[in-house]
């Protein structure tokens, strides 16, 4: 059968109780197989079975319960942005609607604490006058209270709203008894109920505008998306929108201008800041040949490219899908949250029943004992609650993402704090990944007869080749003339040509003997060479051998400095190499890590079972690979680190992918990862202090219903604030 995910943003949500209500309803419908719904993003993510469901009988449930959903695809974007940018406008005038009805009871009311007797205090006291001003604050500002309330209940999960519209309702009724049915008329509380609305539609706001900021790491990429491009067509330059662009078209990109899509160079040179997908800050040169990503920034060169990659298959379509889905996932901590929050309102509910009927015993009189209740429930709603761990993985992930460091999950992210053991693959990884000219012996001046050598090579496909003709070109072995030459590969031994009528070989040991040339002076070299893993060249002429040439793999510059700042970490490292014992221990030499901790010889195949045999001894391991011959190594490690230039492999492989190749970033992703955990165990502590605190003050009645209200706000927005100062965090 086949499987669906899609996005849905949920409107009309109010706490985690409103979130963990969808959660649940999706989760029960028939062929869904896990539904996540994130209050601080206000998505819900769903995988279901296509044959027995579907996107809009989803939505349907949704709607039933008393909440929207919309289904976040391209179609849909758009619209939700501008609904989004809508309810934080409509929200804003009701607060300054809301604010300048409730200021003169509250102005009333100071005045008179402090003593002020004018005709204006007594007229701002009267019943009537603050009947007349709390009312529109009551019913038609906090009507979204009233109705989330209603279907709350009716679902039967109480959340924030039925504590707001019990507690106001009850401040609000008992004003209108005192003030017109009887009771004590200078006993008002309608400033109370409506300034507890005002403050909350405050910190609701406040939430909203910080809510949007984490997410500006999403917006920021969207924006880097351009809205045009310059295509070659029949010859002449035509700008058209970036909609319009087709794979094999061939564009112009201009100087100063953004890369339109995802393509390869065919004429011209520049560099292009790539900070966008890698996090580095240098500028990256290009030629013909080269790759391209859309959304990078052109330098100084125009240049032509040829299309590969257009919509939602480009690296930054699929980087931003990336991050939205990780900050649309929760981690494992916030399971706590969760729980609390399903039984926190009935408790909190129960507390205020009790509040009600021992305060009005103990003190005889009921309007105290509602007084206190009312206290109770305003400074138990949780709200703080549902923000504390998806704010924080929302900055966290998009954090990591400006720094070039792809996190799939809130999940990885808490799991990466716990690594006590990395893993690196040598391949690519610790080393660059293709081969180097690393020493030359050579008989002769090397710049004058290297170039035969280059000659040979000059039309080899083979990565030592290529390596050699580099190293030739970089030190002026190079004779154009030369390279025509026509040569003959001999598989399994090397290469050979006829140079000048004369005949040349470049190869191996055994190439050497089977012509008849004595190695027997080169061995004691040959053999230290090869005990560091490099592979030894023999050059010949008819006259002789000419000289010997090593080329290997070269160690990264960064990765002794990495190694180190991991282990400065506590954290074990070992090398996972199919090099033999002696080649690998050179390399372990080099960047700091000890024998034992060298696993050689290694089959691709038999990568995961050392992974394994790690984590039955205990360890969290986080495996570095490059995400396609590590496959399975990456997905039984803890965690799986990519390495790689925004592959489609490496990103669907691994929990984490290091977008430049940088292995510098591994310690800084465990760095944010750990820093991320931290803000969530005390955004948790601040939204749980708050309500521990504050309910035993509210019921012993030393919390005035205004106070509970503002504190309720104030929790929130700590949560929020202290998750956004994650953005000031100082990389070394």
């Amino acid at each position: 059968m086949g499987q669906a995910r899609d996005t849905f943003v949920i409107t009309g949500m109010t706490c985690a109780n409103c979130s963990a209500r969808v959660e649940k309803e999706l989760n029960q419908q028939k062929g869904v197989e896990q539904a996540t719904v994130n209050f601080a993003t206000e998505k819900a993510t769903v995988l279901y079975e296509k044959e027995v469901t579907n996107s809009e009988e989803l939505i349907e449930q949704v709607e039933k319960i008393g909440y929207g959903a919309i289904l976040y695809d391209e179609a849909h974007k758009q619209h939700i942005r501008q609904q989004q940018q809508a309810a934080e406008k409509r929200m804003f005038y009701e607060l300054i609607i809301s604010g300048l009805l409730t200021l003169p009871m509250v102005v009333g009311m100071i005045l008179m604490m402090a003593g002020v007797n004018s005709p204006l205090v007594h007229w701002l006291h009267k019943p009537l006058v603050q009947w007349g001003l709390a009312t529109p604050v009551q019913f038609f500002i906090g009507a979204r209270f009233y109705k989330g309330a209603y279907h709350s209940i009716k679902t039967k999960a109480p959340n924030m709203d039925v504590l707001v519209a019990m507690g106001t309702s009850a401040a609000y009724l008992l004003s209108v008894y005192n003030g017109f049915l009887g009771g004590v008329a200078t006993d008002l509380y309608f400033e109370s109920s409506a300034m507890i609305i005002t403050l909350i539609l405050l910190g609701k706001y406040v939430e909203q505008k910080a809510k949007n900021k984490t997410s500006y790491a999403i917006r920021g990429l969207m924006d880097l998306q351009a809205k045009e491009a310059t295509v070659l067509r029949e010859g002449k330059e035509l700008v058209i929108p970036y909609e319009q662009v087709l794979v094999g078209d061939h564009l112009v990109v201009k100087p100063g201008e953004q890369v339109p899509t995802d393509g390869v160079v065919v004429a011209g040179q520049t560099v292009l800041d790539e900070s966008m997908l890698t996090g580095e800050s240098l500028p990256v040169s290009k030629q013909a040949g080269d790759q391209v990503f859309g959304g990078t920034s052109n330098g100084a060169g125009a240049f032509q490219m040829k299309v590969t990659k257009v919509g939602s298959e480009t690296a930054l379509s699929r980087i931003i899908q990336l991050v939205e889905e990780a900050q649309g996932t929760k981690a494992p901590i916030q399971q706590i949250a969760d729980k609390v929050s399903g039984v926190f309102v009935p408790a909190v509910l129960v507390i205020a029943a009790v509040t009600l009927v021992v305060t009005s015993l103990v003190t005889g009189q009921l309007q105290v004992g509602i007084i206190h209740s009312v206290s109770v429930l305003v400074i138990a709603c949780p709200c703080a609650l549902g923000l504390a761990t998806p704010t924080a993985i929302m900055v966290g992930t998009g954090l990591g993402a400006k720094q070039g460091i792809l996190i799939k999950g809130g999940e990885a992210l808490e799991k990466a704090a716990h690594l006590n053991a990395i893993v690196f693959d040598k391949t690519g990884t610790i080393t660059e990944g293709k081969p180097q000219v690393t020493d030359v012996h050579w008989l002769e001046e090397v710049a004058d007869s290297f170039k035969y050598l280059v000659a040979l090579e000059m039309n080899s496909e083979h990565p030592i080749g290529e390596a050699v003709v580099a190293y030739g070109q970089s030190i002026g072995a190079y004779d154009k003339e030369l390279n025509e030459t026509k040569t003959t590969a001999l598989p399994g031994l090397g290469i050979k040509g006829v140079i000048e009528n004369q005949e040349y070989l470049a190869g191996n040991r055994h190439l050497m003997a089977q012509s008849g040339f004595d190695t027997g002076s080169y061995d004691t070299l040959v053999t230290s060479w090869e005990n560091q893993g490099k592979t030894v060249i023999y050059v010949a002429k008819e006259q002789g051998i000419m000289g010997i040439v090593a080329v290997s793999d070269v160690v990264k510059e960064e990765a002794a400095l990495a190694i180190k700042q991991l282990k400065d970490q506590g954290i074990d490292v070992y090398l996972l190499t199919g090099d033999n014992q002696r080649a690998a221990q050179f390399i372990g030499e080099q960047v700091g890590i000890e024998k034992a901790h060298i696993f050689a010889e290694v089959l691709p195949e038999d990568k995961a079972s050392y992974v394994s045999k790690l984590q039955k001894q205990g360890k969290q391991v986080g495996m570095v690979g490059d995400g396609i011959n590590d496959a399975p190594a990456l997905a039984t490690a803890d965690i799986g680190i990519a390495m790689g230039s925004g592959t489609d492999i490496a990103m669907e492989t691994a929990d984490i992918t290091i977008m430049n190749n940088q292995l510098l970033q591994v310690e800084r992703m465990i760095q944010l990862s750990k820093k991320t955990v931290k803000k969530i165990k005390q955004n948790l502590f601040w939204a749980f202090i708050y309500n521990i605190i504050g309910i035993p003050f509210a019921a012993l009645g030393w919390l005035n219903p205004i106070i509970a209200g503002g504190a309720m706000a104030f929790s929130s927005v700590s949560v929020l604030l202290n998750s956004l100062s994650l953005n000031r965090t100082k990389w070394h």
